[in-house]
């Protein structure tokens, strides 16, 4: 795809133009992770790069995720940008203690003398009838990490925006793609190499009722709920949070101020989640506005079930529809 070209394309589509660029536009830049140079990735978002920029700058590495966690630390403090692809968010906790113990602290670690400017790229989430610990969203876990960002694409133009800042970002950044998304819609595009804002969130519709908060896979229920309801007189502001950690609490307190109503979406478990540091967030600084106590659809507090049962963990678009009836009547 030449530079400045507007086409449609997928989320994970929009990932490898994202990763064409900015490989593209700078040397430093390197992709590593397991089947993802000669294969093009399990989901195939960095085919065609190893033929483009070759094998020392797109690297299959072996099955071991503390190796590709640990070895991108070094890389980064020695001048390189990796992005490190975990083949899913399950395989990620092999390299926990590099991501938490070395590249998250390592600004702070060091005075500021080394820094880690490595992206994490894992898939996410169910809704593609994966085993359990391909399909879990535990994003919660790195959003508690003092120093890591956490970024979650969920539409093509966000995916294509938010990937390009959180290379040039000089920390690191946990970037998640659900991947029930990767080709559940299209959008154009444009091939221009401008990133989007990390930290701040996306308000994708104005609304008075109701404030909607939510990212990631869920943005689609969510928006499609906000259809629904429309049809039934409720206008909700949908808000699609992108970077969890840190937060763009302004916002959220502002949307509420508004509607005086939030409802809460999410994929992963109740208990400790996202959602939950949302709800005290607008509990501390927003309980004047607040017309109805704050409420949450999410998933179970369970392991992610097989494939049988999976649609019925997974938040829908009734179960939006119902939480958003439930504080309009209040």
């Amino acid at each position: 795809m030449s530079k400045g070209e507007l086409r449609d394309v997928t989320l994970v589509e929009a990932v490898n133009m994202a990763l064409h660029w900015e490989m593209e536009h700078d040397e430093n830049v390197v992709v590593l992770g397991e089947d993802i140079a000669t294969n093009g990735g399990v989901f195939r978002a960095t085919v065609g790069l190893k033929e483009k920029f070759g094998f020392k700058r797109v690297m299959d590495t072996p099955l071991a995720e503390n190796l590709i966690a640990g070895t991108s630390v070094g890389m980064a403090t020695q001048g390189l940008k990796p992005v490190a692809e975990f083949q899913f968010m399950g395989f990620i906790y092999a390299g926990m203690d590099q991501i938490v113990s070395h590249a998250a602290r390592m600004r702070n670690r060091t005075r500021g003398r080394l820094h880690c400017p490595i992206v994490y790229r894992a898939p996410f989430g169910g809704g593609i009838h994966a085993p359990e610990h391909h399909s879990e969203s535990t994003e919660a876990l790195f959003a508690h990490i003092p120093g890591l960002r956490v970024v979650i694409p969920s539409s093509p133009q966000r995916a294509y925006g938010l990937l390009l800042a959180a290379i040039r970002n000089p920390d690191p950044v946990i970037f998640l793609e659900p991947k029930r998304l990767y080709r559940a819609l299209t959008q154009s595009v444009e091939n221009n190499g401008e990133a989007l804002p990390l930290d701040t969130c996306f308000t994708l519709r104005e609304g008075d009722d109701v404030t909607l908060i939510t990212w990631g896979p869920c943005v689609m229920e969510t928006l499609q709920a906000a259809d629904k309801l429309a049809h039934q007189g409720v206008t909700c502001e949908v808000i699609d949070v992108a970077t969890i950690s840190p937060l763009d609490r302004e916002t959220l307190l502002c949307s509420v101020a508004k509607t005086g109503r939030a409802v809460i979406i999410h994929e992963a478990c109740r208990n400790g989640g996202v959602g939950a540091e949302i709800a005290a967030s607008l509990a501390e600084s927003a309980f004047l506005d607040l017309q109805a106590p704050v409420v949450r659809v999410t998933g179970y507090d369970t392991i992610m079930p097989y494939y049988r049962n999976e649609d019925a963990y997974l938040p829908n678009v009734e179960d939006i529809v119902e939480a958003v009836e439930q504080v309009i009547a209040l």
